[in-house]
């Protein structure tokens, strides 16, 4: 296939197939690499998107998110990507903004912090659901080095970093790698509620 063909192959679109109607927000968000190297992000949208983090709800309101966060062209996003992985270091590159996720996770009495890493979940989520929101898409990775990471940034041993985020607007697979270009036309597919949702007895489906 050629990469022309490929560039036309990228579904602008790719709802979930739900057993019922889902809001948009969550049909339409999906993980995409193939990036668009020149879309950017306005002040606005770059703000909104660690605003709606913010209003993630936390235990006992304890709000444990941080992040670093900058936009291509800044220090930041490139110090950022310098962390990455070397799979993830290839394709980030054409993100509008990169962040990294921290999650505060001793308290201020040394003791561990309850749900810290869930509070950084809720927040994120909230992130990648502005981004969709935006019209953009939010590509969330574990393949970062966080010893890095910490080195990089002087994060607090408090802290922990947790996970990568890289956000922009869908680009074409012109350029990708083919295990990449594979992935991004895979199939999207859950496991049935039947193996997620169970009443009466443990493995006994609701749905």
């Amino acid at each position: 296939m050629t990469a022309e063909e490929y560039a036309v192959d990228v579904p602008a679109s790719r709802p979930a197939e739900t057993s019922v109607p889902l809001h948009p927000l969550l049909a339409e968000r999906w993980s995409p690499r193939a990036l668009d190297p020149n879309a950017t992000l306005c002040d606005r949208q770059f703000t909104a998107l660690f605003e709606a983090a913010r209003w993630a709800p936390s235990w006992g309101n304890t709000q444990p998110a941080r992040y670093l966060a900058g936009r291509r062209g800044e220090a930041t996003f490139d110090r950022i990507h310098g962390t990455l992985s070397r799979g993830n270091k290839g394709w980030t590159s054409n993100a509008s903004a990169l962040a990294i996720g921290v999650a505060l996770v001793i308290n201020e009495d040394g003791e561990p912090m309850p749900y810290g890493e869930y509070g950084l979940a809720l927040a994120t989520e909230n992130l990648v659901l502005q981004a969709v929101a935006e019209g953009l898409h939010a590509h969330q990775m574990a393949g970062f080095d966080r010893d890095a990471a910490r080195a990089e940034f002087g994060i607090p041993a408090e802290y922990e970093p947790i996970v990568a985020v890289a956000v922009g607007r869908l680009g074409t697979l012109d350029g990708m790698p083919e295990r990449l270009r594979e992935k991004e036309l895979r199939p999207r597919t859950r496991k049935p509620l039947s193996e997620m949702v169970f009443t009466e007895t443990w493995g006994e489906p609701l749905f």
